[in-house]
């Protein structure tokens, strides 16, 4: 693009608004100083010294979501992510949040709409079966380490894995497991 005085070509570029109109300004360095437009250029060693705090600055707050750059330590703050990459950038520590959370399953099983098709149904139903197996295995597990703490008499081990099986098969509190 060249200068709107000279034919040099224009690097100093300046939109402004007058009375509701756009005002375009194209103008090479010498005729932008003669304005007094020509911003100080900063130096480059300030500029190489501003990018290295700033990438040491990331580099201390842990890893980064390489989409938006919010680190863990910040979702845990404000408790939202910042983008939909932020699941995949933090799936290994967010993983044994939802299990805590979702008392060990780590699929969301909820409701359905009624006009969902047969194919998400039995995906669903497939789910459903995976977790009930799971949940027996885990049971039976259990008792076979109630026993053995019975047998050694380890009776607060035993109590601890009482609760356990009670809250895994959702027993009421008065039944014996």
């Amino acid at each position: 693009m060249k200068c709107d005085r000279c034919e040099n070509e224009a690097t100093v570029h300046e939109v402004t608004v007058q009375a509701g109109v756009k005002v375009e300004k194209h103008l090479c360095e010498s005729c932008a100083a003669g304005e007094g437009l020509t911003p100080p250029a900063p130096a480059a060693p300030e500029v190489l010294k501003a990018l290295i705090e700033t990438t040491a600055k990331r580099a201390s707050r842990g890893p980064a979501c390489p989409t938006c750059g919010m680190t863990f330590d910040e979702f845990k703050q404000c408790g939202q992510f910042g983008c939909a990459n932020c699941y995949e950038a933090f799936e290994a520590r967010l993983l044994p949040l939802i299990e805590r959370a979702h008392e060990g399953a780590t699929q969301h099983l909820g409701k359905r709409p009624r006009r969902a098709t047969g194919q998400v149904e039995s995906s669903r139903t497939k789910a459903l079966a995976a977790l009930i197996e799971e949940r027996a295995s885990r049971a039976s597990a259990i008792r076979r380490l109630l026993e053995e703490a019975v047998k050694a008499e380890q009776y607060e081990r035993a109590a601890e894995l009482r609760d356990e099986l009670r809250r895994l098969t959702d027993a009421p509190p008065g039944a014996t497991a």
